[in-house]
């Protein structure tokens, strides 16, 4: 559970992206220092940096460039790649067509998940099969993304690996069929600056996205430079700002995870609100259980919670489809 935390804590996760596969691990003081502040982050706040996560910073900035490229383009150029249904949610969707909590969101974005061929998973997975409809200009865009991809789903299952140490089991305790075969999700975000017109006076549902918690284990957020955007949630209802931090990801917690965890670690409410005149790009990689992984509570996180399951199964697949289905206009 949240706590009044009044920062984000800042973790150097390098020993663990080190030895992460390493028999040796759980002897080695470095990775247990790590495990002991991603245990602190994930039950204080949900949220954390990571830094010396080991993927390239000339990558890192890459994606935001050519993020801002294609959203630059005309708006009847994006429109070539529209998300609908029949795409699988996958795809552009322009400025208001997000929906928070009945609130459309002052964002634009190109939504991206792993492929879903036909019958994959059953009628669970009809709702998102799909190829994802990659913009062709920038013409690097699809290479560059799918490296970039690559890249999260490897730090992700390491941190994951790190969070499992946490909470008391073993280091592939998320492996096999709980995530040995991540979903994952992709989400190439464009938000509006403030215009001149409406300066500080902006108002107060002129929100990019509306407070909500992420869905499946831990979400990447590579955000841009020089604008502070993202607000968390504390315990007591204040909005802690997330400045972006060069050389870091912001990580968080997703349901889940909560779930495994029978709530020691929650998914935190987050938002983002660009209050800057600058247009502000993000790109966040979601990082999931297998898409139709059965999901409660872990064994050893009951019995560190008095004995008692706090929540029922779910099934990812369906979670994420039952938010596809109302998130947007």
């Amino acid at each position: 559970m949240a706590t009044d935390f009044k920062s984000i804590p800042i973790i150097d996760i390098s020993p663990l992206v080190a030895k992460c596969d390493d028999p040796e691990r759980v002897q080695d003081p470095d990775v247990l220092e790590v495990v002991g502040q991603l245990d602190q982050a994930c039950r204080e706040a949900g949220f954390f940096y990571v830094k010396g996560h080991g993927i390239p910073d000339s990558l890192i900035k890459d994606v935001k460039n050519v993020t801002r490229k294609f959203f630059d383009l005309p708006y009847e150029e994006k429109l070539k790649i529209k998300l609908s249904a029949a795409a699988g949610y996958r795809g552009y969707q322009r400025i208001g067509e997000n929906i928070t909590n009945g609130i459309p969101d002052m964002h634009e974005a190109i939504d991206c998940y792993r492929e879903v061929t036909p019958g994959m998973y059953g009628t669970l997975g009809k709702i998102i099969e799909g190829v994802n409809q990659w913009p062709h200009d920038p013409p690097y865009f699809k290479v560059l993304m799918e490296e970039y991809i690559s890249f999260c789903a490897d730090l992700s299952r390491k941190i994951m690996r790190g969070i499992a140490l946490a909470l008391g089991g073993s280091a592939d305790e998320f492996e096999g069929e709980r995530a040995g075969d991540a979903f994952w999700v992709l989400r190439v975000i464009g938000y509006p600056g403030v215009s001149s017109t409406n300066g500080q006076n902006a108002p107060e549902n002129d929100i990019g996205c509306g407070a909500h918690t992420d869905y499946g284990l831990v979400t990447l957020v590579n955000q841009d430079d020089g604008i502070t955007a993202l607000q968390v949630r504390n315990l007591s209802g204040e909005w802690i700002s997330a400045p972006p931090i060069p050389g870091t990801f912001v990580c968080n917690i997703g349901d889940m995870l909560k779930i495994w965890s029978n709530g020691m670690y929650d998914s935190t409410l987050h938002r983002v609100i660009n209050t800057s005149p600058k247009y502000r790009v993000c790109v966040a990689y979601f990082y999931e259980p297998n898409f139709d992984a059965a999901v409660e509570p872990l064994d050893i996180c009951k019995e560190k919670t008095g004995g008692i399951k706090k929540f029922g199964k779910a099934v990812y697949g369906e979670h994420l489809s039952s938010k596809l289905e109302t998130n947007f206009v």
